[in-house]
């Protein structure tokens, strides 16, 4: 269930069925800024990424919590800031998903998968909100 949708921000539920919701919003926005198709399949991935971890780690999937998604064009970049309302978390000492003890475990390689395929990444707010930025 979607609390708030426009073309630059969608607010969702903390509910883990809502994330399919990323797709359509990510394509509506790409579509109408002529993104290739590398590009837009980076965004998809790091923001569904970045959405399932606000919904099921920030808010712990409390779906009396929501999870807000804004976009913005900046010249040749385009920005998204993912909200959750948890507490955050310490973003610098997250494990390694490549290393050996880790490989073969299940999860762990969202934030991993945000920083390789983001332009760049910045962590505000203690963890609670991450912005992705894809050159365009």
């Amino acid at each position: 269930m979607r609390v708030h949708n426009s073309t630059n921000c969608l607010k969702l539920i903390s509910n883990p069925d809502n994330v399919e919701q990323v797709e359509s919003f990510v394509q509506r926005i790409t579509t109408r800024l002529g993104v290739t198709p590398d590009t837009y399949g980076n965004i998809l991935i790091s923001l569904t990424e970045a959405v399932n971890n606000a919904i099921i780690h920030g808010n712990r999937s409390d779906t009396s919590k929501t999870v807000e998604i804004r976009s913005a064009k900046f010249r040749d970049r385009l920005s998204f800031v993912v909200k959750d309302q948890g507490r955050g978390f310490d973003y610098k000492s997250l494990p390694d998903p490549t290393a050996p003890e880790n490989r073969f475990r299940c999860g762990g390689r969202g934030v991993f998968l945000m920083r390789e395929l983001c332009d760049c990444i910045n962590f505000k707010d203690n963890g609670s909100a991450v912005e992705l930025k894809f050159k365009i």
